[in-house]
């Protein structure tokens, strides 16, 4: 019997410094692995939507033994701190994605773990010593962080746990307790590999979205300074810089106003594989016939009124995708 470990893939993406009407996207991403020759990726089905997205997975063990695994799917970081204009999910609940999964047809109830850190040290006990919860801005943590003694205050000040945030909102100067500390969690679960049988594995989650109240990539109907990495990025092109111009000439004269929308998602881990994805399909789905969509992928055609699909049979991905959209403001 072997053994390999299997991990997920999902990173915090925000910009260091983010004006007050952005809104920064949690990047997230698949199931990735410690590369065996025995398990292999036969198929990645890609669904990405502003709503959900769901990833089917075909596996195969080609060896003659089983392969018994752990799979983890680590969360996004939530990161706290005084720029917090991140789009975070639920901030009341630990699955603040609404994460699931399902293998062989089966639903998988995944253990969780959550590990509290700040300056780079594990700080989890203190949390459990003193009954805190351990969301950076859940209501329940923000009022568990009040009652903390003045000494366990000054402690984790000192550690980097919290920080002290004073402001004037009209009454006089007030303090608040603020997290600092960063949340890392992580679903997992057992499962095995028989040999040489298809295993089926489905995950979705509803994606962080990050936006900005308008589109910053052009104005007057020209480029602006951040265009090329607009560009670089979102693979941008000419016929999508006609269409934002227009969007944008029409909003000036009373039409409809458009913002952005982002969503981004860890693609590389599939090159953790000692071998290429078998075969790969991406759907990017923009959800409103009136909105519009730009990403990069190679022989991306339009297959419905608000969905794109790109395919590929062994399958490599050297880059991480981002997508934008431009958001009809309704």
């Amino acid at each position: 019997m072997r053994w390999t470990f299997l991990v997920g893939g999902l990173l915090l993406a925000a910009s260091n410094s983010l004006a007050n009407d952005t809104t920064a996207e949690l990047t997230t991403g698949g199931l990735i692995y410690v590369q065996t020759n025995d398990v292999v990726m036969e198929e990645e089905d890609l669904y990405l939507s502003r709503e959900e997205v769901l990833v089917d997975y075909v596996f195969r063990n080609t060896s003659d033994k089983e392969v018994e695994s752990i799979i983890a799917f680590p969360m996004p970081d939530v990161v706290g701190g005084a720029q917090n204009d991140v789009a975070v999910g639920d901030m009341e609940s630990d699955n603040f994605l609404g994460f699931s999964v399902v293998q062989d047809s089966r639903q998988i109830k995944p253990e969780l773990q959550q590990r509290v850190l700040a300056l780079g040290i594990d700080r989890t006990d203190e949390f459990e010593k003193h009954k805190i919860p351990v969301l950076p801005y859940s209501g329940k943590t923000a009022e568990a962080l009040k009652a903390l003694p003045a000494d366990v205050k000054a402690d984790w000040i000192s550690k980097g746990l919290i920080y002290v945030d004073s402001y004037d909102a009209g009454q006089g100067w007030q303090e608040e307790i603020r997290s600092a500390w960063t949340l890392r969690s992580a679903y997992w679960w057992k499962t095995s590999f028989p040999p040489n049988k298809p295993v089926r594995v489905s995950h979705r989650y509803k994606p962080s979205v990050g936006g900005t109240v308008a589109m910053t990539f052009i104005e007057g109907g020209k480029p602006v300074s951040n265009y090329k990495a607009y560009a670089e990025r979102y693979c941008i092109d000419s016929a999508f810089m006609k269409t934002a111009a227009r969007l944008e000439a029409a909003a000036a004269k009373s039409g409809p106003h458009y913002t952005e929308q982002w969503i981004s998602y860890i693609l590389t881990t599939g090159a953790n594989w000692s071998g290429p994805i078998g075969k790969f399909k991406l759907t990017v789905d923009k959800g409103r016939e009136k909105d519009f969509v730009s990403f990069c992928g190679t022989g991306v055609k339009k297959v419905g009124p608000t969905t794109f699909e790109m395919s590929a049979t062994d399958f490599y991905p050297q880059k991480d995708l981002h997508v934008l959209f431009l958001n009809a403001v309704e």
